[in-house]
Formats: structure tokens, C-alpha cells, sequence
């Protein structure tokens, strides 16, 4: 496959050769080859050819060793090896490549060539995606743009930098001037930049024009020279040092040194009242200074210290640097105007702290914000009477509060803001970048004027309104340089600004991320954008590549440090990917102004669940309002999360009470010390069923369990003690229940043999019915006639379906036994039943009722027959049988 790519090489190195060529040469490109199509023809076939004959190689592994193991093929395969090379190294050579082929012998000369090779074909591949895109029409030219002379400004198609112009004129753009190869300026400091991640010292040490002495911490020179920058230690090492050594000092290190001078600072009453105009001098005819010796610097210091006002501005550059450079800095007076290289004079630009600090004269800065926080941190100056001519800008409310407008506007200047983005660090300075700095400052003075007496006239003459400009200018004085401290939780704010939701191993490569840049950002001096842009850094942690051409991909461009480590990069990516998948819940991060993420469900039941939910016993809950405790991570307030579980907790608490005890109010100041120690037993009792309620985060080793020094040993064995008498208590109780059922079943039983007893007792006494039939037969000859009394047929038991149904017929009851017995007269019976018809009355016998009863009741037509079928008389009807016929029931 490498001859193929080498192959393809070549074939297109001959096909930008024809892009070269002219339409008019004739001569062949190559021999025996008219023209590269006919070239890319050949080539491609005998790339095919040359791909399908690879297939057909013994492949890597047992097969390949056993053919190596003949001598015949492994000389074939050295010599054909190295022929490819040396081909391979002639290509790699026509293309300007490293082309060292040695070494193939040992395992590190193979890894070693096919570097080489790598490298190669990604230097071939590029040099012709260029050359494709100039055969289309697109440039791709990587010339760096040096701010020599005035050039044509690239027309770039966006609104942002775009200037409004007139029609018929041509939009001007801004241009962002750099060079690649310009000196770091940083070498040349004789104090070495402090990057260290620790607070910033102010670097005064003498205090002109003051009232209040400076703190001894600055004058002390043994205590400022002592840095724990300094010193060859670990950087948590430093930082302890640092807090040892200033530790007695805290409070006049991060105090304003000149801030009991500004709080007793009183503008004059000429300030405040109504200015006369100074006309401005022409921008040709004023006369510029630039300051790069100490001679001259002091010069200027004498200057400014006979003025009464002057106007200052600065230009800074923040991309090369970690905490940034002030590379220039621009000084008008009325007559002359300065520029001061302040990167060659950065350690004595101390100086004109006489004149910044002097109360008599007015400083003029436009959106000093981040020019008196500059000051401080690179030259150790601070400026005492500001005046901003954007805070008057603000009080005048003019449609635009910028300089370019403010210009415009009183001075009819078109400032020209093509090099507003430029790199400053430049030396020697272009004469258009000169310019543009001489304009910043040499208008400002009477700008100055203008906004005074546009303030006194909009407030009818009264100077408050100029007042509170002049106030709010000393609150800009007061500000004190802050750097950039790195904390454990320093990338929560900038994640939170991406507006992105990360999972646990995105958030995780995030912030290993975050830590890597700033720790390589502060080692190198660079810019945290410079090293890896933050929403490079944002796309790494989102897609989280397996390989570290992933992370080559996320980058476009990519930055030279990130190329350089990217193996470091694919670790910490590797490292995220093996944390758990989780969905990140940053609860309970009231600080730093975080938003929660909250999780939607509860764990416990379904979304669906409402079976335990009651209408008033709990608040309603959004599901983006339930606090859930799993997937918190960095949260410092773990007991805050817990009273807020308390509060809203789940919808459906869990009812398991068993190991629940009363909450009491008791103070641990009162607590004796067995009640504390019995206190803090109970709070490490585990509970049993902890598996059904809400996870508390609460780990127990396992090996303390079998300790039987540790006290969850002695819980654990006082459980199971208590487990195994609480199992003997019911096995007792369980014998017990059963002897006290066999004691009622034995009762039962007696009760039920002596109620038989008695009954059969009863029945020994009492005529049977064959025995009153037999002595009726003997009295009066008569067999079918019988005599029952009422008490007999209450003490006889219920006869069978048999007797009952023989003795179906009309019989008379009589009250007593003694009774004389009257035979049945048949001539009062309806005999027609036994030949088909129907009787009018009932036709069955009721033996409680008596023979003229009988005959005078009668059934109505639609009443049913309430006797049962065991009542019916044997004898069948004649004519028709029931079976298989409907039955002819009567209509209601």
C-alpha cells in the first residue's frame, strides 16, 4: 500500500507539472507518455495491479511465519524490500522529505520508517489539495501579511468590521497585522514575568506625591526580592512559601497604595466651572516624540510634571502572552505629542509615577477601565485626578460612547481603525500604525473641553453632572489588578458560558482539558487561546475521540502546542471516557452562580406511578423541580442537598419506619459522654434495608465488617444476636398457638361425642313409625292407617326420600297421641286425578293441614306451586310424557 501511495504521488507531482505547463508545448511529458492523461491511465492500472497482487501476499500472523521460515522466500522478500525503500527514499527525496530508510533490521528502524513514511505522505497530500485548489480558483497562499508599507486592504465579506461608506466608494475593513517570526519580547525583561498562581503583588516600591508613607512590605527590598517563583519547588510548594512569607503583610499587599490619597482627593473649583476652547493642532504640523532610552524618558517625565493636564492611551497585545503585554503607550500635550516604547523601557517606566500621581494635574484617558489595571500590573503605576471621556460620554448620552465616534463628533476626524486588531509587538513600527497611535491621544485634550462644557450646559450651568464624571473617573482609579488564579472549580464558569449540557466524561475531559491549557498557558507565557482555543477545547470534550487524529480533527486550525502534545490530550481523553456514564447534576451550586441541572424522574418508581401519591399531603412538584442525589459531582454542600431531599424529596417516600428514630432536639453540648458515644454507634448502624430507600453516598468497607476492633463488627454481631432471639421468640409463640389449637380441637371433639350421646339416648325411648304402624294393624286390622302426633314427628328424625315420598297423601294431625284413630273417608278425594284431568285445588298433600282445609283453599292461576320435587305424588299422568317436551308454565 505504501508503493500504491508513492505511485499516486507521483502521478500527481506529473499532474501538477501539466498545471504548470504552457497550451503550447507539444513535447512529451515523459517517455512514452504524450501527455499526463495518458500517464494517469497507465499509473492507475498499475496501482490496481499492484493492490490486487498484495491480496495475494501471505498475511501477518502463522501463515507469513511459515513461509519466512524457507529461505527462498525470505531472501526474495529482503531483496524486494529493499528495492521498495530505495524507491520509496528517491520519491521522499523528489519531494523535499526526510528519506533515511535505515535501520529495518531492529524493531525501532521499522517504527522509525514508517514515521518517516507517515510524515512524507502527509506533506505530499497537502503540497496537492494545493495545488487543486489553485487549479480551482482558490488561493490558499499561507504568505504571513507584514505590516510593510501600506498595502491594499483584503475585502472580507462580514458586517462586524465592515465601515459604512458613501455609495460609489469601496468598504474599508479592518486588518489584523501580524508576523510570525517577530521576537518574543518577553526574553529581553530583566524581571521574569510572574504567572505563578498566585495573587498579584503590586510592584511599587517608591511612593511620590504622597500623603500616607507606603507600607514597609514595598520599601523592604530583601522581602521583594525574595519571590517564590524564584525558586526550583513544586508549584503547591511555591504557593505555601508565598503565604508564609506575606502572611504578616496581607493587608497592604491587595490595599490601593494610593487609596487614602484618592478618597481625600477634592476637584478645584476651575475644573468645575466652564473651560475655554483650545483649538487642537494640526495632526501634520505637531511635532512626535518616540521614547525608547532612559535619557528621553526622564526628559518626559520633567515635561509632564509642568502641565496641568495631559492625555494618555494605551496599546496592548493579550495573544502571545498570558497575561498580557503593554507594548505601547501614547502621551498628548497641547503642543507635542509622545510615543513610548514601553516594551524596551519596561523596567524604569516607573518613573512618571511623579507625574500620573500628581493631584494638580488631570490625567485624560478614554475608557480607562483596562488602561489603569494595565498600569499597574506591567509598569507599577496608578494615576491620581482621571478624567474619562467615556463616563462624560455616558452622562451626555451620545448615540455612541466609542472614541472613533467622539472624533467624529467634535473634532469631524474619520479615525482610520484598520489597525485596531494589529500586533503592537512589532518593531520597528509601520508609519500608518504610528499614526493611528499619535490620533488615539492628540484630539483627546480637546475633547476634553468639549465634554466639560457640554456638561455644564446640560445641567443649566450647575456642575453636578460634571461632578459625577469626575467621581466616577476616582472610582476607576481605585481599581486594583486581579490575575487569573486557577482553582479546582475555575472551568465550572467557563462550561456554564458554553451553554452545553456534558455528561460525567465530558465534563470530566473538560476539565482535564481546562487544567492542561492553563497549566501549559502560565509554563509558556502563551494565551489560553493560543494554546487551545476554548471552543476547540469545547468540541474535544463533546465528541471525546478514540484516536488522537480525533482530536487533530476537532482543531481547525490546528494550534502548534496541541499538535506538539496531542498524545498527552489523547490520555486525558482516554482517562474521561472510563469514568461512568452519567448525566451531570450540579445541585446545590449556589456559589459562582451556577445553574442546576436537574433530573427529570425519581428512580424509585415509574413516571406513571401515582397508586401512593395523595392529593393533599404533598406539595405539587414539576419534574424539573425534584432534587436528586445520585449524579451530584464537585458539590462541596452536601448537607444543604440533604435538608433540600428533606423538604421537596420524592413524590412517593418510602414507608419502611422500622429503623427510624424520633428526631430529638437534644443539644451535644448537654449530651453526656456515653450518650455521645452511644450517638455516634447509632449513626454508623447500617441499615438492613437501605437497599429500598434513597441512596445516601454513605460507604462502608467490607473488611471493617470482619473486624472485630471496629464497631461494625460489634454492631453487626449485636444484630445477629438479636436476629436469633427474635427467632426463638417466634418459634416459642408458634408452639404455643399450635398446643392451644389442639386443645380447642379437643374440646370441640368432646363436646360433639356428648351431644350425639344425648341424642341417641333421646331416640331409645321414642316408638319408631313401623312399630306404631305394626300395633294400629293389630288394633284395627288396617295397615296403610297410621297415627302421628306432633311431639312424635318433632323428635323423629328426617326420613328418607323414600318414606317421604309414601307417605305423600292427605292425612289428618292430631293434637295428642291419645286421640281415637278415624279412618280416611275417600269419598270426599277427587279421583279424576288418576284419569288425566286436572282437580281445581292443590294436588299435593299437606300433612299439617286438615281434611276440610283442604278442599276449600285453592291456588290462583298465575301463582307457582312452592313445593319441592321430593313432595310430588309417584303416580304418572296419563296420556303424555314430559320428557323432550317444553314445559307449558303459566302466564303471569
Amino acid at each position: 500500500m505504501d508503493s500504491s501511495k508513492n505511485k499516486e504521488s507521483t502521478k500527481c507531482g506529473f499532474q501538477d507539472s501539466k498545471l504548470g505547463s504552457n497550451d503550447e508545448e507539444t513535447a512529451e511529458l515523459c517517455p512514452g507518455f504524450r501527455d499526463v492523461d495518458a500517464f494517469v491511465k497507465y499509473g492507475l492500472g498499475a496501482v490496481l495491479s499492484a493492490t490486487k497482487a498484495s491480496a495475494g501476499l501471505p498475511q501477518a500472523g502463522d501463515e507469513y511465519d511459515f513461509y519466512r521460515s524457507f529461505p527462498g522466500f525470505q531472501e526474495f522478500c529482503e531483496n524486494q524490500g529493499g528495492k521498495l525503500s530505495h524507491c520509496m527514499s528517491q520519491i521522499m527525496q523528489q519531494h523535499g522529505c526526510r528519506s533515511h530508510m535505515r535501520g529495518r533490521n531492529n524493531l525501532t528502524g521499522l517504527e522509525e520508517q514508517f514515521d518517516l513514511v507517515i510524515d512524507a505522505n502527509d506533506v505530499i497530500l497537502e503540497r496537492v489539495g494545493i495545488l487543486l485548489d489553485e487549479a480551482d480558483g482558490v488561493n490558499r497562499s499561507q504568505q504571513p501579511v507584514m505590516p510593510a508599507g501600506f498595502q491594499p486592504p483584503k475585502i472580507v465579506v462580514s458586517s462586524w468590521n465592515r465601515k459604512g461608506s458613501g455609495s460609489g466608494s469601496r468598504s474599508e475593513t479592518f486588518r489584523l497585522l501580524h508576523a510570525k517570526n517577530v521576537a518574543r519580547p518577553q526574553l529581553k525583561f530583566k524581571e521574569k514575568v510572574d504567572n505563578s498562581n498566585t495573587p498579584f503583588i503590586p510592584k511599587i516600591f517608591i511612593k511620590p506625591n504622597a500623603t500616607k508613607p507606603l507600607p514597609s512590605y514595598f520599601t523592604d527590598k530583601q522581602i521583594h526580592k525574595q519571590r517564590p517563583e524564584d525558586l526550583d519547588v513544586p508549584a503547591a510548594l511555591a504557593d505555601f512559601i508565598h503565604q508564609q512569607r506575606t502572611q504578616e503583610h496581607v493587608e497592604d499587599m491587595f490595599a490601593h497604595p494610593y487609596q487614602y490619597e484618592l478618597n481625600h482627593l477634592t476637584i478645584p473649583e476651575s475644573l468645575l466651572s466652564k473651560p475655554d476652547l483650545q483649538i487642537y493642532k494640526p495632526l501634520a504640523e505637531t511635532k512626535c516624540s518616540f521614547i525608547e532610552t532612559l535619557e528621553d524618558l526622564v526628559a518626559l517625565n520633567e515635561k509632564l510634571c509642568k502641565l496641568s493636564e495631559f492625555a494618555v492611551d494605551l496599546e496592548h497585545h493579550s495573544y502571545r502572552s498570558f497575561l498580557g503585554l503593554t507594548c505601547l503607550m501614547q502621551i498628548s500635550t497641547r503642543d507635542e505629542d509622545f510615543i513610548i516604547d514601553t516594551l524596551e523601557l519596561r523596567g524604569e517606566m516607573y518613573i512618571l509615577n511623579e507625574a500620573f500621581t500628581d493631584p494638580a494635574i488631570v490625567k485624560v484617558f478614554h475608557g480607562a477601565d483596562s488602561d489603569i489595571e494595565w498600569l499597574q500590573r506591567d509598569f507599577g503605576l496608578y494615576v491620581v485626578n482621571l478624567f474619562d471621556t467615556h463616563q462624560a460620554s455616558r452622562a451626555l448620552n451620545l448615540a455612541r460612547h466609542s472614541l472613533d465616534h467622539l472624533l467624529k463628533h467634535f473634532c469631524s476626524v474619520d479615525s482610520d481603525k484598520r489597525y485596531q486588531l494589529a500586533d503592537w509587538r512589532i518593531r520597528p513600527l509601520p508609519d500608518e500604525m504610528v499614526q493611528y497611535a499619535r490620533t488615539d491621544t492628540h484630539y483627546l485634550l480637546y475633547i476634553y473641553d468639549c465634554v466639560r462644557v457640554q456638561l455644564l450646559d446640560f445641567n443649566h450651568g450647575q456642575p453636578g453632572l460634571l461632578q459625577c464624571v469626575w467621581n466616577k473617573s476616582k472610582e476607576i482609579s481605585l481599581k486594583k489588578y486581579a490575575k487569573p488564579i486557577y482553582t479546582e472549580e475555575s472551568y465550572l464558569e467557563l462550561q456554564r458560558k458554553q451553554k452545553k449540557s456534558f455528561n460525567t466524561q465530558q465534563l470530566t475531559a473538560f476539565r482535564l482539558l481546562f487544567a492542561w491549557r492553563d497549566k501549559l498557558a502560565r509554563q509558556e507565557d502563551e494565551s489560553t487561546g493560543y494554546v487551545l482555543p476554548t471552543h476547540m477545547m469545547s468540541k474535544i470534550s463533546e465528541e471525546l475521540p478514540k484516536e488522537p487524529q480525533g482530536i487533530i480533527a476537532c482543531c481547525n486550525p490546528v494550534p502548534p502546542l496541541v499538535r506538539q502534545q496531542v498524545n498527552e490530550l489523547h490520555l486525558f481523553v482516554q482517562q474521561a471516557r472510563e469514568m461512568p456514564l452519567l448525566k451531570a447534576e450540579i445541585a446545590a451550586q449556589t456559589k459562582k452562580g451556577l445553574t442546576p441541572i436537574k433530573k427529570p424522574e425519581v428512580t424509585l418508581f415509574g413516571p406513571h406511578d401515582t397508586s401512593r401519591v395523595c392529593g393533599g399531603d404533598h406539595p405539587h412538584f414539576t419534574p424539573n423541580d425534584l432534587p436528586v442525589k445520585q449524579g451530584i459531582l464537585f458539590s462541596n454542600e452536601e448537607h444543604e442537598m440533604d435538608d433540600v431531599q428533606k423538604t421537596s424529596g420524592l413524590i412517593a417516600p418510602p414507608k419502611i419506619t422500622l429503623f427510624e428514630e424520633l428526631e430529638t432536639k437534644n443539644d451535644e453540648e448537654s449530651l453526656s459522654v456515653a450518650q455521645m458515644k452511644a450517638k455516634r454507634i447509632n449513626e454508623s448502624f447500617e441499615n438492613p434495608f437501605r437497599m429500598y430507600l434513597p441512596s445516601n453516598d454513605v460507604h462502608v468497607n467490607k473488611n471493617a465488617k470482619f473486624d472485630p476492633s471496629s464497631k461494625i463488627f460489634e454492631i453487626s454481631k449485636r444484630w445477629k444476636l438479636q436476629s436469633i432471639e427474635q427467632q426463638q421468640k417466634e418459634l416459642e409463640a408458634s408452639r404455643k398457638a399450635k398446643e392451644e389449637a389442639k386443645d380447642r380441637a379437643k374440646k370441640l371433639a368432646e363436646e360433639r361425642n356428648k351431644t350425639k350421646q344425648s341424642y341417641q339416648e333421646s331416640l331409645q325411648n321414642v316408638t319408631t313409625v313401623r312399630q306404631q304402624a305394626a300395633e294400629s294393624a293389630k288394633r284395627g286390622g288396617k295397615k296403610r292407617e297410621r297415627i302421628a302426633s306432633e311431639e312424635v314427628t318433632e323428635l323423629t328424625p328426617k326420613p328418607s326420600k323414600k318414606l317421604m315420598k309414601s307417605a305423600e297423601g292427605p292425612r289428618k294431625t292430631e293434637p295428642s297421641p291419645s286421640d281415637s284413630f278415624t279412618p280416611f273417608d275417600y269419598s270426599q278425594s277427587d279421583l279424576k286425578v288418576f284419569g288425566g284431568a286436572k282437580s281445581k285445588g292443590n294436588t299435593q298433600f299437606d300433612p299439617n293441614r286438615q281434611g276440610h282445609d283442604f278442599k276449600k283453599k285453592k291456588i290462583s292461576k298465575g301463582q307457582k306451586s312452592n313445593s319441592g320435587a321430593g313432595n310430588r305424588s309417584m303416580s304418572y299422568l296419563a296420556g303424555k310424557s314430559e320428557r323432550g317436551f317444553r314445559h307449558n308454565w303459566p302466564k303471569r
